[in-house]
């Protein structure tokens, strides 16, 4: 795409890097991509033969980081809940990318869950024959009708890019559209809260996995609601980490070092929550719910790879520490440890989800079983190289093109020491206001 060209899709009052420098930056992540697909049509055409999964390990590399993706992913269903039902207004500074973040997400999960369900042309049969007795059926149709909210509130933001809003009738479908936004958060938030707790409740409910059963509280297990409180909880971190990733890699002020604050202790507040609530379900489980199956907890723990170590870490490490220096107001106001903080809680819900998929079949289920290993092969870390290539690229194309972060143009034309000046708002201006205003 030739220089002049590509300069008139970036949006007016922006900077971006040079043509030739972002074709150098996705070209790697490109190539990536077409690696990944490559992997992931060998696994469709030879089988999931070509994977190291077996009837122990069904659950392998593929399902462990679909559930993390899924749980970083929920920062945008939590942020539009924030920002459009409580009405948190200084989270407008960051929805539009948390709306990016959530689509990359899941439909990189679904991605996945297609070459790993081995027949994707027969995805179909899940909503016209669907087990009403299984959670996954209601995961699935809650993760497809979410992922398309995310596809509809994501148009609008594609709408706005300066050349597509030349089109008179873009510029009025997105209007339109816009207003529908409070619908799609409250349909979003439902949808999303019942697929990442039966996601938890999917590990909750298995009573010939001791290790993963869980008392039901009502009619869902504990895991249901804490796989909700954890995804809520990681949500704003995983955006305050992307958001100050980007700002380094285009070495530009995106936001307002108070909106990456207010994302800092929303997670922290929520965090607090999860490790208390974690912690009570981790000693009814060491205390009753084990000795009843069967086996002493200490047992699970008996094997180095899942000593007792990696509970201490998911806990303490990566759930007390960060959610304490995330409440901590002179700690959360450096970058620093703010940025830290939010890599830790990242890192935490990786580990609970590494633990509920691989650790949980790796353990026995009787007292004679073996202790078993499982290590993915390079197509399972191709295919999902691909997912992450994919993220990648869709969030560059949409930050170059497209207005993620209505503040920048402010912070672009004010001194770094100065946060008095408000950014510009459009959100309330009549249509044909706001096409002026964005003219001059």
């Amino acid at each position: 795409m030739p220089e002049k060209t590509d300069r008139e899709w970036i949006p007016r009052g922006l900077r971006r890097c040079s043509t030739r420098q972002f074709l150098l930056w996705i070209l790697p992540w490109a190539a990536l991509l077409a690696f990944g697909l490559y992997a992931a049509g060998l696994c469709l055409v030879k089988g999931l033969n070509q994977t190291n999964m077996d009837n122990r390990f069904a659950f392998g590399l593929w399902i462990f980081l679909d559930l993390t993706v899924i749980a970083l992913g929920a920062g945008a269903f939590f942020t539009g809940f924030l920002l459009y039902i409580l009405k948190v207004k200084d989270l407008d500074a960051v929805i539009n990318s948390a709306v990016v973040i959530g689509l990359v997400c899941y439909s990189g999960a679904v991605a996945a869950l297609l070459v790993d369900v081995g027949q994707p042309l027969r995805f179909w049969f899940t909503f016209w024959y669907p087990n009403v007795h299984s959670m996954l059926t209601e995961v699935t149709f809650c993760i497809t009708c979410y992922l398309t909210v995310l596809a509809i509130e994501y148009l609008p933001i594609v709408l706005r890019n300066r050349k597509l809003r030349q089109v008179p009738s873009f510029l009025v479908f997105e209007f339109e559209l816009h207003k529908l936004i409070y619908v799609l958060a409250g349909v979003g938030t439902f949808l999303s809260f019942f697929h990442q707790g039966s996601l938890g409740g999917l590990f909750g409910v298995l009573r010939g996995r001791p290790f993963a059963f869980r008392e039901g509280l009502a009619v869902w297990p504990s895991t249901f609601f804490l796989f909700i409180l954890s995804a809520a909880a990681v949500g704003p971190s995983f955006i305050l980490l992307t958001t100050w990733l980007v700002s380094k890699i285009s070495k530009k002020r995106l936001v307002r070092p108070h909106v990456l604050q207010l994302l800092g202790r929303i997670s922290g507040l929520l965090l607090a929550v999860y490790v208390l609530a974690k912690t009570v379900d981790t000693l009814v489980w060491i205390n009753r719910t084990s000795p009843e199956s069967g086996f002493a907890a200490w047992q699970y723990y008996g094997w180095a790879p899942f000593g007792t170590w990696i509970l201490f870490a998911e806990i303490v490490v990566f759930g007390l520490i960060p959610a304490l220096i995330l409440l901590a107001p002179r700690l959360r106001g450096r970058t620093g440890w703010l940025v830290s903080a939010a890599a830790l809680a990242c890192l935490g819900v990786t580990l609970n989800r590494f633990v509920m998929t691989v650790q949980t079949l790796a353990l026995p289920t009787l007292g004679f079983d073996p202790f078993l290993s499982y290590w993915p092969s390079w197509q399972e870390i191709g295919t999902f190289g691909a997912v992450v290539a994919f993220g990648v690229l869709v969030y560059s194309f949409s930050f170059r093109y497209l207005r993620l972060f209505p503040q920048e143009r402010a912070l672009r034309l004010q001194p770094a020491e100065d946060e008095t000046v408000p950014a510009r708002r459009y959100d309330d201006v009549p249509v044909d206001l706001r096409l002026s205003l964005d003219r001059r």
